[in-house]
């Protein structure tokens, strides 16, 4: 029903992308600033509003460029803060976002900061580190990445979509072009050639060698205060409590479903700032239901806010686990992609 209402709104859609079109042909004129750093940046990010993969891509550009001094940049979405901040022991989803503080849980060894201004950010990070990492800055036009990288959920590139407010799109489809690489994320395992070129047909002729596939791959259900790790199997014949604040939850509903039939869903909006009620009704649900093999699961990105001390002690007796994803980069191709990033970052930082 939402969705046919949301239609209704087509008239502001198209204001809204005329005033984005305006506003972006400014920048590629050069009539409005747009500053560019003598480090590698590279920006991930996409045109949609929701989630499409960003935060996989990173850790795997973490992964690949591991080399070098790393700093990962984000806005900090659904953050109560304002400014430059860096992750640290004190951080919380509150204050610095739950991607960031993800990356810093997984990633000790790199530098995580937010700031909404991200050529102050890069001002602040560029003399300690050897190259930026930019999560979902592709409509920051004030900046000017050395290297962007866009990605688009398979579901959603073969489906017609809407600028906002109508539809979920930031800015029209052509916005593309900006990037250095198209990245279709969450592809069916075995992608067929007549699926490939539905999704080629939708850049033209202008996607070239620069269009990549890649899928999701679950890692083992992880214990979220305890650090346990369980293979997928341990879930057969148990019933799931499924708790989820992020856009797209089917993947991994269609994973989890493979192998139980019983899924509770307590199901919540993108980034969801999750309250002690929403839990308690969660830990209710699961407390009072008569199955004997029984267990809470959540995403990685969820489970960073549940370690706020205002809700934590609800779930610290009970068996909750989050499943950790990986971006897999089809094989064919993988080196291709590899390449294409390291070369930017060797070249870029060879000509400093």
């Amino acid at each position: 029903m939402i969705k046919y209402i949301r239609l209704l709104l087509l008239p502001f859609s198209v204001v809204y992308g005329i005033v984005v079109i305006l506003r972006n042909k400014c920048y590629d004129l050069g009539l409005f600033k747009s500053t560019r750093f003598d480090l590698p940046v590279i920006c991930v990010g996409n045109l949609v509003v929701g989630g499409s993969g960003k935060s996989p891509v990173t850790e795997y550009l973490v992964h690949l460029l591991a080399g070098y001094k790393i700093a990962i940049l984000s806005r900090g979405y659904g953050r109560e803060t304002k400014g430059f901040l860096y992750a640290d022991e004190t951080a919380t989803a509150r204050s610095i976002g739950d991607e960031p503080l993800q990356f810093y849980h997984k990633f000790p060894q790199i530098t995580v900061a937010v700031c909404e201004d991200r050529v102050k950010g890069i001002n602040r990070l560029k003399q300690d580190h050897d190259l930026i990492l930019l999560d979902d800055a592709y409509q920051h036009r004030r900046l000017n990445p050395g290297f962007s990288i866009l990605l688009f959920e398979f579901q959603k590139l073969v489906k017609p979509q809407f600028l906002l407010p109508a539809g979920n799109m930031r800015e029209p489809f052509g916005g593309y072009q900006r990037a250095d690489v198209l990245l279709v994320t969450k592809s069916p395992e075995g992608i067929s050639m007549t699926q490939r070129n539905e999704c080629s047909r939708k850049f033209g002729k202008d996607a070239g060698d620069k269009l990549f596939f890649s899928g999701i791959q679950y890692r083992n259900l992880t214990g979220l205060f305890t650090g346990e790790q369980l293979n997928a199997e341990v879930l057969d014949y148990k019933k799931i409590f499924l708790l989820t604040g992020i856009a797209n939850p089917k993947p991994l509903l269609d994973y989890l479903g493979q192998f139980s039939a019983s899924i509770i869903h307590h199901d919540y909006p993108d980034h969801h700032s999750f309250s002690s009620g929403n839990l308690s009704k969660l830990v209710e649900a699961f407390r009072q239901d008569p199955a004997k093999e029984k267990i809470i699961i959540t995403t990685e990105k969820d489970a960073q806010r549940l370690f706020d001390v205002t809700i934590k002690e609800l779930l610290l007796d009970l068996p909750v686990f989050y499943l950790p994803i990986n971006i897999v980069i089809e094989a064919d191709h993988k080196d291709k992609f590899d390449q294409k990033i390291l070369k930017y970052v060797s070249d870029t930082t060879r000509n400093r």
